[in-house]
Order: structure tokens, then C-alpha cells, then sequence
């Protein structure tokens, strides 16, 4: 299962937060090294967008809890489609 998930993080200092955003970066990386975030992108202003691959709803819950203990936040959650399931349901009509 494919989720986009966008960050807003807490609106503290961004001088304050830099110490614990390094913990982010330091979470991520395994996630981004087996696969399970699949991309990363950084909004202008603050915040993040990940799209994560997941076995399960748990999985997804787990890695959102451990980014907000990196990074304080509130989180928008998009479940996706493979674009190609998408377009064969489109062609069969």
C-alpha cells in the first residue's frame, strides 16, 4: 500500500528545531534505503512530503508516530494507486 503523507510541522523557530531535525534525516534514511519511502520531498517554508510503500495500516501508524517524535507535526494522509491499475481499469471500460 502507497500513502502520500505531508508534515505541518509545529510553527517553533526554525533555529530552535535544528538540532532535532537532524533525527529526521537520521530516521529516514533506513526507511529510504529498504524501500519503504519510495520518495521525499521538502516543502518551501517547512515541512515534508513522503510517499511511503507499507504492508499494513500499523506499519503506516508506526512510521508517523516515530517522524513525529523527530519532528512535531500535524499529518494529511493521500492512500494511492498504482497509476497503471488505474489506467487498465480506464481502458476496460
Amino acid at each position: 500500500m502507497q500513502f502520500m503523507v505531508m508534515s505541518n510541522p509545529r510553527p517553533e523557530r526554525p533555529s530552535e528545531m535544528r538540532g532535532r531535525q537532524t533525527t529526521f534525516w537520521d530516521w529516514l534514511e533506513p526507511l529510504k534505503q529498504s524501500g519503504a519511502c519510495t520518495a521525499c520531498y521538502v516543502k518551501t517554508g517547512r515541512g515534508a512530503i513522503l510517499v511511503l510503500n507499507v504492508d499494513s495500516h500499523d506499519t503506516l501508524h508506526r512510521y508517523m508516530t516515530e517522524w513525529a517524535n523527530c519532528v512535531p507535526a500535524e499529518f494529511t494522509v493521500y492512500p494511492l494507486i498504482d497509476p497503471k491499475v488505474q489506467e487498465d481499469i480506464a481502458r476496460r471500460g
